[in-house]
């Protein structure tokens, strides 16, 4: 039986951080540019350690870096908001066009944003005459932070919640039926985010895993793609979706989530066939 005595209170948190007349910023919009910002930092401290990538250096330069800023920036966003369209919510976007635009209204996927900054980096780094793996790499090793705070994100504006638990640290959801849930979110953030970010530092700073170009990458894909998986068993599928198998079991996390798991492994099974600094 339900312990409800014993589940935590959502804290409700304004999802709106400042208002100025019409101009609202909202956390998750603060997530996205800490992260990315945060990305960028954090890409360009790899990028000049000469120890990281051996004898010849890193092939990519700060000015390839603060480049890249925009196109990272329109991939993950373009990505995103079309992931989201074509694979969560089709039939509303058709009945109402207009919609695709009102990004502030949430709607994004990260799968998506996953697609389009990956299609990004390829074109990218093919214009500047260095493999795409290296990039990878590089990208892959920041994104934890912006993961993880765009999942705190989710936990703020009270989305993307778990299943009904008698687990201690469940918690009450405004707006729903008032019977402790997984903060699913925060389960994200951790293995997704802070996690990930750990695991792809110490192979980074210890091991030097960005001399074989694609593993960095590889483990982010994977780690990213199980951890997605194992979480969505206690997540509630988005409402217009629900389950794809039964009335419990597959969903569309899942699904987006299952081809990660190959592209990863073998991205880290074929990294010492590539050329480093290439």
């Amino acid at each position: 039986m339900l312990q409800t005595l014993s589940a935590l209170a959502h804290p409700q948190i304004d999802p709106v951080l400042i208002s100025i007349g019409p101009l609202q910023v909202h956390w998750y919009g603060i997530a996205y540019a800490v992260g990315i910002l945060f990305g960028w930092w954090y890409a360009k401290k790899m990028i000049t350690a000469p120890i990281l990538w051996g004898e010849n250096g890193s092939p990519i330069t700060e000015e390839h870096l603060d480049d890249f800023l925009v196109w990272a920036v329109i991939g993950i966003i373009l990505g995103g908001r079309l992931g989201y369209i074509l694979f969560y919510d089709l039939p509303t976007y058709i009945e109402n066009p207009l919609a695709i635009f009102a990004v502030w209204q949430g709607g994004m996927s990260f799968h998506g944003g996953l697609a389009g900054i990956t299609i990004a980096m390829i074109v990218f780094a093919k214009r500047n005459g260095f493999s795409p793996f290296s990039l990878f790499d590089v990208i892959a090793a920041c994104c934890g932070l912006g993961i993880l705070l765009g999942r705190v994100s989710n936990f703020i504006n009270a989305e993307l919640y778990g299943r009904v638990t008698d687990a201690p640290w469940g918690v009450i959801f405004p707006g729903t039926d008032g019977l402790p849930r997984h903060p699913s979110q925060l389960y994200e953030g951790f293995l997704e985010g802070a996690l990930l970010l750990l695991i792809m530092a110490i192979l980074i700073w210890k091991f030097h895993k960005l001399k074989t170009p694609g593993f960095i990458a590889g483990v982010f894909v994977a780690g990213y793609g199980l951890s997605r998986i194992l979480v969505e068993f206690v997540r509630i599928p988005d409402p217009q979706l629900g389950y794809l198998l039964g009335t419990s079991w597959i969903t569309m996390g899942m699904m987006l989530s299952l081809p990660l798991l190959a592209i990863g492994f073998w991205s880290m099974a074929t990294s010492r066939s590539r050329i480093p600094n290439a």
